[in-house]
This record gives structure tokens, sequence and C-alpha cells, in this order.
């Protein structure tokens, strides 16, 4: 981990190109996240992991997938997911939890095996969003219920199948973006709810999880901050720490979302004064990624903590 800095980026195509080798050569970013965009078909993935672990020389260097099932599916040009929604698990799990453990289990075994055979070892899984009537969709059916106990049982089942096939996971959107009205890709949502409803229901699918890392909603909650979002807001983190009790890595969602105002500068300063420990830019874009590189810090001692926890999931 030695010099490596605070952030976590994207890239443009199906392989490095020159200016992106020389970035990551200069800058050392905690992990890379993978997108469709860059994911053509598993020869081709597997040399892109390759490249990048061996610019690191590093076979775990971190390696990211938003590979939920449903219509988050990354991999859609080498296998097909569309049925597998949080919200099909999440019936099955209402109807017959036997049977759920059975089908969940061989899911997550199923797709760890070829995360792990083209080279990435986290997914950003599970969604621990609530479902509302009335919301964006964009969380939708990738819950897996509008109840906050049935929604922290899988995640915690979630969170062991994957470690146990030796995964990282991340938990999101940390605490919680179910009653978003608008897409935070787009809008600010805005939550009028009182804490003590937030800790009876989103807050509480969230509390006590076992993920090394937990990615954070890019959303108002009024009534506790009404200036910042999550990412951007001390007293959200502090709720996180204290209340959720979550004590490992805090992953900014993509700087890049229209939700966060400001600069990229601005945006990244802010993600690391209210206590995010990794800032998440997704597009790919080099001029915002050398902006984001400059504005984070480097790899502390809790931060190489963490990530040594991480690494040795993986032996």
């Amino acid at each position: 981990m030695k010099n490596r800095k605070c952030f976590i980026i994207g890239i443009k195509g199906t392989n490095l190109h020159k200016e992106e080798i020389f970035f990551l050569k200069k800058y050392k970013p905690w992990g890379v996240i993978l997108f469709s965009r860059n994911l053509k078909n598993i020869n081709q993935i597997k040399n892109l992991t390759s490249q990048i672990k061996k610019i690191f020389n590093d076979k775990n260097y971190p390696i990211m997938i938003d590979q939920e099932g449903g219509r988050v599916n990354r991999l859609n040009k080498i296998i097909s997911s569309e049925n597998f929604t949080s919200e099909f698990f999440g019936k099955i799990f209402i109807k017959e939890k036997k049977d759920f453990n059975l089908i969940y289990k061989l899911f997550v075994d199923r797709m760890s095996h070829i995360l792990k055979n083209l080279g990435i070892n986290i997914n950003t899984v599970p969604v621990l969003d609530l479902r509302y009537k009335g919301s964006s969709n964009i969380i939708g059916d990738r819950s897996f219920s509008r109840n906050p106990k049935i929604v922290s049982d899988i995640g915690d089942l979630s969170i062991r199948y994957y470690n146990n096939n030796s995964i990282g996971t991340v938990i999101k959107h940390i605490p919680g973006h179910g009653l978003a009205k608008v897409d935070s890709h787009h809008f600010t949502p805005i939550i009028n709810k009182d804490l003590d409803f937030l800790k009876k229901n989103d807050f509480k699918a969230f509390r006590s999880k076992k993920s090394l890392f937990a990615m954070t909603a890019h959303v108002i909650f009024r009534k506790i901050d009404p200036d910042n979002t999550v990412t951007h807001s001390k007293k959200m983190i502090k709720i996180i720490r204290d209340h959720l009790k979550f004590k490992n890595l805090i992953i900014s969602d993509d700087i890049s979302m229209k939700s966060l105002k400001g600069s990229i500068a601005e945006k990244t300063k802010k993600i690391f004064s209210a206590g995010c420990n990794l800032a998440l830019h997704c597009n790919g874009n080099l001029k915002e990624m050398f902006i984001v590189a400059e504005n984070s810090p480097k790899v502390n001692s809790f931060v190489s903590k963490k990530t040594s926890e991480f690494y040795k999931n993986l032996s």
C-alpha cells in the first residue's frame, strides 16, 4: 500500500491507454472500478485485470465491479442475470427460507467464481436500501424488501457468502437511499423523515454489518443535516460510525454524479473532510481524474490496516 492514494477510478475502454498507464503509475489510486464499457469478453477482461495488477506488482490489487444481478449487470456481454433481482430473492426469502438459502448461496457462489476467474475481487453488493412506493425507481427491484429486518438478514448472508468466496463486499447506499424521490445521478434527493423514523427503518438495515466496505448515499437528510449529502456530511458520517456501528472503510458514491455540488476539487476535498476514507470517480474522464488524484490524501494507517484485512481474506 506504500504511496497509494485514497481514491478509486474508472477507465475509458477495454484496455489501458498510455495516458492511463502513466496516471496509474504516478498517482497510485487505491483501486480501480470496471463498468460494461470495459468488459467485452472473458479473455479481454482477464488481460485487463492482469495488466492493472502488473502495474502495481500486486496480485491482490483492489478491482471492483457493480454486479448485483437484475438490471445492474456489468457482465451483460458474458452472462444473463435479468431474472435474479434483489426483489426476486427477497420474495423467496419470505416464502421459503430453506429454498432461499440454497438458491441464493448457489447464485453468490457462481457469481464469485466468475469474478475471481476474471481477476475481480470486490463486488459492490449488497444493496441494503429499502423499497418504498412512490420513490425513484433508481432503487426499485434492486431492493430486497420494504422490511428492514428482511433486508438486514439477507444482507448478512450476502456478505458472508461473498466473503467465504474471497470476494469483498460494499454495502450500499449507507445509511439508506430508498426514500429518495429523484435519481441522485441527476438531482439531489432530499429526505424529510426524522431521525427516530430513520433509525427504525432505513438505518436499521445497515446496522452492525461485517462488510469491510460501505458506499455512501448521495442524499440529504434534511432534519439531520439540511445542507450536505451524506457523502459530504460530518454529522451523517458520525451517525454511520456511532449508531450504525460501521467501523470499516467508507467509500463515496461516484463523485461525478450530479447530486454533489461544486467543482471536482471541492467535491473531493469535502468527501475527506466529512470523514469518508476513499473517493470514487467512475466516468474515466482523465482531466477530472487528475483533479481527484491531486486532492486525495495518501493512504493512512487506518486505510492501510483495513486493506490488509481485505487482502488477508483473499488468501
